[in-house]
């Protein structure tokens, strides 16, 4: 009973659209990226991903397919788990009530996937799992189609973490089935004195379709009371706009991510003009979200290997003999009127010189020669 899933072919995307931003789909991207021998590919890869160079994609146990170019096969195949591994990740899964909930709320819990790995059960690929194939000429590995390939899956596993599961080898529906002959613990049993059994077999209703992004929303018509008490009606329109649009939000992605009461108020102030007085964690918002917030008001100290894989790649892509000196310190790289920092989520945000300290300049890449423009002039 292992169905394969498809799905409709991406549009091109707008300008400055991100791949994965599910910390499983940025685990997918890294074990693809930390495979390739051809950083140019890579490029050119994320480029056919984004102007929508693929067809429909097709997700089955052990492979992922498109047709590139409406005439080259493209796969790339994926280790399924043996049936004790399954059995292995089903005990995990059914050990913690919370678990279930995650999965079925399209979310793939970090300490499950721990879980799993503990119990020697690989649910993310690493360096080496992706096998890719296509019919083109071009001899890399993977080729600037497999790597689209990949990219794109990033965006359904962003939307679904069972696409993973059924690429693993088993869909939602044999593993719903699976869970149902077991029971969650007995402390969850007590609370809530229904077995996992009873409680999801009859699914998860589905969220309603959100309304289109073109729909503008329509505050509250209010009138501007009187007195010490009156409600101030201008902060009360921001505040629906925002739950507006983070309702929005959550049809679209199933979550809302956590946010301490600062990041919500650099977020309201980004998102509806507000002057709270934080410029520069606004600038860093709309650039980059919470990621880019973090970026701008800390440092920490990467691993060696994605130091060394970037200062390579910023190498090979400038446009010069050489790029200027680098001034390293943790996750900050000075190249002299520019600064490249990099995040906990995998890319490097631009800053640039100004007013005696250092600005969020722009969005973040992957590959940090793809920001040098700001450098260089372009």
């Amino acid at each position: 009973m292992n169905d394969a899933r498809g799905f409709s072919a991406f549009p091109p995307q707008r300008a400055g659209a991100r791949f994965a931003t599910s910390w499983w789909g940025r685990a997918w991207i890294k074990a693809m990226e930390d495979t390739s021998l051809d950083q140019v590919l890579l490029r050119k890869g994320r480029t056919y991903a984004k102007i929508g160079r693929l067809g429909p994609i097709t997700v089955s146990p052990g492979r992922i397919a498109a047709v590139a170019d409406s005439e080259y096969d493209t796969v790339v195949r994926v280790e399924q788990l043996t049936d004790a591994e399954w059995e292995r990740f089903l005990d995990q899964v059914a050990a913690k009530s919370g678990h279930i909930a995650a999965l079925l709320d399209r979310d793939m819990p970090h300490d499950l996937v721990q879980a799993a790995e503990d119990a020697a059960v690989p649910l993310l690929p690493a360096v080496g799992d992706l096998e890719p194939e296509c019919s083109c000429p071009d001899w890399g590995h993977p080729c600037q189609h497999a790597a689209a390939l990949c990219y794109q899956v990033s965006w359904l596993l962003d939307a679904d973490p069972f696409v993973l599961l059924l690429m693993r080898g088993r869909g939602e529906r044999q593993l719903i089935e699976a869970l149902q002959g077991r029971d969650v613990p007995d402390t969850a049993q007590a609370a809530r004195g229904v077995p996992a059994a009873e409680a999801f077999a009859a699914g998860v209703p589905p969220l309603p379709e959100p309304p289109p992004s073109d729909v503008p929303f329509a505050p509250p018509a209010l009138e501007p009371g009187t007195g010490a008490e009156s409600v101030d009606v201008a902060a009360l329109r921001v505040l629906a706009a925002s739950a507006a649009a983070r309702a929005r939000e959550l049809l679209v992605r199933g979550r809302l991510p956590e946010l301490t009461e600062y990041q919500d108020r650099v977020r309201l102030a980004a998102e509806h003009d507000l002057d709270l007085g934080l410029e520069s964690a606004v600038a860093a918002w709309r650039h980059g979200g919470a990621d880019g917030l973090e970026v701008l008001e800390s440092a920490w100290t990467p691993p060696r290997r994605d130091l060394a894989r970037a200062r390579a790649l910023l190498e090979a892509g400038w446009e010069g003999e050489r790029p200027p000196p680098i001034e390293a310190w943790r996750n900050r790289w000075t190249l002299g009127s520019l600064q490249l920092r990099y995040g906990r989520d995998g890319r490097w945000y631009p800053f640039v010189e100004r007013d005696g300290g250092w600005w969020p300049a722009g969005p973040p890449e992957r590959d940090p020669s793809a920001l040098t423009h700001h450098l260089q002039g372009a």
